[in-house]
């Protein structure tokens, strides 16, 4: 062989156009509770601080393997198996195995148990919380039935030996998919099934009927027949649903293995075809007579089911807030990698200013996320914490989640063009990032239900102003904020009118009464001056000159 370049490699080199230069390399395997300040500072806050290790323990997974899992499950979308090849309705749902290994890692770790294994513990489910918040960043979709696992607990203690039944396996820290009878499993997840199609928020109008077996009561087995439109999660192994018995509208606790092995008679009619939540399966399913038992007393359905549609509107707001981290994430590691017009874009003053605000606005939601948490978490002990989480969990749902597309959004236009792309994990995010303000009850509806709340519960109003109460005097400008709260509910004429810029309100000063009592205080002069002030646009990266913006973008993710 000659040592000289021959005229084929001498010519490639001739033609080689460019080297990969001025790129951000990817982020992977970074730890993502020990990079995120404003959460630990939360969690700790909140009482949730002794917890730390085993919160440090998922970090690390959600930061990495769980981002590809992530990546992998919204890549390969469930698919419908409603028959056997002989022909036999089996009605299952097939996964990828990536998202299974999501579920065994998140129930390894306690996402769906951590709290009630701990009831004593203060700060049991805010740890709880900052577990949810870190597995939302590497995948979403995984979280709805996580959620409902979780949520379903306070329910199924309204039917004492139903629950002795079902709670060892949905306190288990097993993840088991396989499609048995509840004496076989070693772990189990629960779905919910409210929706139909002639009601959607207004359950009181679902035809779902209820037809008794035996004995007419609580705890008694009926026979369900209906449709139901928006069916969560049809791969869990049991689902609490809503129907119509002869004392009106009930809930029921239905399984998709009936004790003698054979199947219950839930034919899944189609997986929704949706925006985003790819790794997530929601279905269609009609009910030809499955058997379902009796929750709570009848016709208190909706009352008995209250507790766990409160739990799952918290994790929305947790969803929404941790998606908005992750995209924040990836939007200051490019900026700090990408360079522009001589200088590195995260020294560009105009993006500093969009940086600076997006993890101003990050922070403020998991302030509030936190508090809502620790709210939930001392409402078995304390009348006033259970108000106010009563309060605070419409609110947060409502606005958390509104500001979640454009906060995404904003994070894809720091990358450019790259943010539109798929290979990078934003596109994912950006249709992810709706979900939770239709899901669980719309903008509407958490509004009404505020206007609710603080019309008829007048412990639950006192609880909110007391808590606001708390910052006084430590700004200005929040003092005058707390003056104009109590006239906004004044004229009751037009109050559902206004209701959802009275929630805003209302969120942006409880955000600020949090980060004002919180610190540090660049954090919080920043939000109130800009949220509650004047010196704001309507477009993120609208900060006032001034602004320490390389403090808040090294808070919020270290360099």
């Amino acid at each position: 062989m000659t040592t000289h370049d021959s005229p084929l490699l001498s010519l490639a080199r001739e033609l080689r156009t460019h080297e990969v230069d001025n790129q951000a390399p990817p982020l992977v395997d970074y730890d993502a509770w020990t990079t995120d300040l404003p959460l630990r500072e939360a969690v700790a806050r909140e009482g949730g601080g002794w917890a730390a290790d085993a919160i440090a323990a998922f970090g690390k997974l959600a930061g990495g393997e769980m981002i590809e899992l992530g990546r992998l499950a919204n890549e390969n979308r469930p698919k419908l198996r409603a028959f056997d090849r002989y022909g036999h309705r089996i009605d299952e749902v097939e996964f990828h195995p990536s998202y299974h290994r999501l579920m065994e890692l998140a129930i390894a770790h306690e996402l769906p148990s951590f709290a009630w294994k701990r009831p004593e513990v203060v700060g049991a489910h805010v740890a709880r919380m900052a577990l949810a918040y870190l597995h939302n960043q590497a995948d979403q979709g995984s979280g709805c039935p996580l959620t409902m696992t979780y949520a379903c607990v306070p329910t199924l203690r309204h039917q004492p030996e139903i629950a002795e039944q079902w709670l060892p396996g949905v306190l288990s820290a097993s993840y088991d998919p396989r499609p048995a009878p509840l004496a076989q499993k070693r772990g189990v997840t629960i779905g919910m099934g409210m929706t139909e199609k002639q009601g959607g928020s207004d359950v009181r109008s679902n035809t779902t009927r209820a037809e008794r077996l035996g004995a007419r009561g609580p705890g008694e087995a009926y026979a369900l027949i209906g449709h139901k439109w928006f069916f969560s999660a049809p791969m869990c192994d049991a689902w609490l649903v809503l129907a119509q018995a002869e004392g009106g509208l009930t809930c029921f606790l239905m399984p998709k293995v009936l004790p003698d092995g054979a199947k219950n008679p839930i034919h899944i009619q189609r997986l929704k075809d949706k925006l985003g939540d790819w790794s997530n399966a929601s279905s269609e399913v009609e009910l030809a007579g499955a058997v379902a038992w009796m929750v709570g007393e009848e016709g208190r359905g909706v009352a008995t089911i209250l507790e766990m549609v409160a739990l799952t509107r918290q994790d929305c707001m947790i969803g929404s807030a941790g998606l908005m981290r992750q995209a924040l994430v990836q939007a200051v590691h490019h900026a700090r990698h990408r360079k522009a017009f001589g200088r590195r874009l995260c020294e560009q003053p105009l993006m500093m200013n969009v940086l600076a605000d997006l993890a101003l606005e990050s922070e403020a939601h998991v302030a509030l996320t936190a508090r809502v948490a620790r709210a939930i978490d001392a409402s078995a002990r304390d009348e006033g914490e259970a108000a106010f989480s009563r309060i605070a969990t419409a609110i947060g749902k409502y606005w958390v989640c509104k500001r979640a597309p454009a906060f995404v959004n904003e994070a894809q236009e720091c990358l450019g063009g790259a943010g539109y792309v798929e290979e990078t994990n934003l596109p994912r995010l950006y249709r992810q990032a709706p979900l939770n303000s239709i899901w669980e009850g719309s903008g509407n509806i958490q509004c009404l239900d505020v206007l609710r709340a603080l019309g008829r519960e007048p412990r639950t109003r006192e609880a909110l102003f007391t808590e606001l109460a708390r910052a006084r005097g430590e700004h200005a400008i929040f003092d005058a904020e707390l003056g104009r709260l109590e006239a906004l509910l004044a004229d009751q004429a037009t109050l559902e009118t206004r209701s959802r810029y009275v929630v805003e309100r209302f969120a942006l000063a409880l955000q600020a009464s949090l980060l004002l009592r919180a610190g540090p205080g660049e954090v919080a002069a920043s939000f109130v001056a800009t949220r509650l002030g004047d010196a704001h646009g309507q477009a993120f990266g609208t900060l006032p000159a001034g602004t320490p913006f390389s403090a808040l973008i090294e808070r919020a993710f270290p360099s």
